[in-house]
């Protein structure tokens, strides 16, 4: 079984990754797209969303770095594929899924599902341009507004010669309601013969295990079950292997927090700091209680200064202890 980060743009950035990495259970991730228009891009874009190009295409604790692309054009997209490569990608993946409006507006991301030729077009053109030894994967829905196009997709991609594909179990009309249809994933595992990675609603180990069981899929991508519980991948992987395992508690993701926080002192604007502070505890908060009361005291704060010291204030001794120390 392999675990995989799933991109969310503006969410998991190369800091998060880092971070979700370090806890262990993961063995990819994927960076938030590199939007794709009419041109090739310079390298200062792509290491602006993947500064682990500068690593090897890898994280501090060494999980690669798929490079995720979006875009309409087929050669453009495999101009930029090839860019990409050249700069270090361990892989290249294309988003067919990304249900933003504005993405679909600009011809992108999962509106392109309406026609799987396309869809083809794009795969096919980027997976002859980029080196035979660097996988070139897709991340799909199960469709745009219906799910009549899913398997024509799922060919299109296999006829294109992508080496894995990852399916949200919800169309783009379903957005993120629960639940996720993961037994329609079934049906390309059938079609195809490379693997297929089960994504959508999976915030336990028992999810995992239900989504494994519906999909047929042997591996899994993890988005924003992650977001909630940090040490989620290391638990399914636990589960997965029949072995007990503790889960992280409020001390530990206190610690993991404040260590996020200063780093986004050190890495953003004054003004930018505290935004992802925010975000990740409003995600948080949805598993741990002791962050929603957090989150309640620094939501209207923006100077990361003061945002920190109520971080402390709301932190266990143990890990005030530690960052002192540090």
């Amino acid at each position: 079984m392999r675990l995989i980060l799933a991109p969310m743009e503006g969410v998991i950035d190369a800091g998060m990754r880092a971070l979700l990495t370090q806890i262990g259970g993961l063995d990819r991730c994927v960076t938030e797209f590199v939007r794709v228009s009419d041109r090739l891009l310079p390298p200062r874009v792509f290491h602006r969303l993947c500064p682990e190009l500068r690593q090897g295409g890898r994280t501090p604790a060494g999980v690669p770095v798929f490079l995720q692309l979006l875009g309409g054009q087929a050669q453009p997209m495999a101009d930029n594929a090839v860019r990409a490569a050249e700069l270090g990608a361990p892989g290249i993946d294309i988003n067919f899924g990304c249900p933003a409006k504005t993405v679909n507006r600009s011809d992108g991301g999962a509106v392109l599902l309406r026609e799987p030729l396309r869809v083809g077009s794009i795969a096919a053109a980027v997976r002859r341009a980029v080196p035979a030894n660097i996988p070139v994967t897709a991340k799909i829905r199960l469709g745009f507004e219906d799910r009549s196009p899913f398997l024509d997709n799922v060919r299109a991609l296999a006829d294109a010669g992508v080496d894995e594909l990852a399916i949200h179990a919800r169309t783009r009309s379903d957005g993120y309601k629960p639940p996720a249809w993961w037994d329609e994933i079934a049906r390309a595992v059938e079609l195809v013969d490379f693997p297929v990675i089960a994504n959508g609603e999976i915030w336990s180990p028992d999810d995992s295990h239900r989504a494994r069981a519906a999909s047929r899929c042997e591996d899994l991508m993890l988005g924003r079950g992650v977001l909630c519980r940090p040490d989620l991948p290391r638990l399914v992987r636990a589960a997965a292997n029949g072995v007990d395992t503790p889960a992280l508690d409020w001390l530990d993701i206190a610690e993991l927090l404040q260590g996020f926080a200063q780093q986004k002192r050190l890495e953003c604007a004054e003004r930018h700091a505290a935004g992802p502070v925010k975000q990740w505890l409003g995600y948080l908060r949805h598993y741990y209680p002791q962050a929603a009361a957090l989150f309640a005291d620094i939501k209207r704060l923006n100077d990361p200064q003061t945002i920190c010291t109520v971080i402390r204030n709301h932190t266990p001794a143990r890990v005030q202890a530690r960052a002192v120390a540090a």
